[in-house]
């Protein structure tokens, strides 16, 4: 009779690396910063808004303006229930001028409104326009 060797086959070994990197791949994805995550996705959803607005303004030729207010902020010129006026998050702040007019003109000069989250103040995203192309975001340097 022979003895069988001891050891790990190939296969096993592979399985094993696998479930390490799933493991080391889902712990990187639960400790993001959540405050990063959420001013992230709030500034993209208020490039869509204002977009959105830019857009509606432009249909209607009325003119519209985007205001921060201490619950959230508004649309002016619109009907109040055409856009969202609330954050999702109500950690979001915005800095410095709170006031964008998005048209009915398709040109519109340049514009940006910078947000934070209240509980990383020191991390920022703009979300701007250079009055010809959409509303984007970038990470403030």
């Amino acid at each position: 009779m022979r003895h069988r060797e001891r050891g790990f086959t190939l296969l096993e070994l592979l399985v094993v690396i696998s479930i390490m990197a799933l493991a080391t791949a889902g712990v990187s994805i639960a400790m993001r910063d959540n405050s990063q995550t959420v001013l992230e996705r709030e500034a993209a959803r208020l490039a869509a808004l204002l977009e959105s607005g830019r857009a509606q303004s432009r249909a209607t030729g009325a003119p519209v303006r985007w205001r921060a207010t201490e619950q959230g902020f508004q649309f002016e010129g619109l009907p109040p229930s055409a856009l969202p006026s609330q954050w999702l998050d109500p950690g979001i702040t915005v800095r410095g001028p709170a006031t964008l007019l998005l048209g009915p003109e398709p040109l519109i000069g340049p514009q940006q409104v910078v947000l934070s989250h209240q509980e990383r103040p020191d991390r920022a995203l703009r979300v701007v326009t250079d009055g010809l192309r959409p509303f984007t975001v970038e990470s403030l340097p």
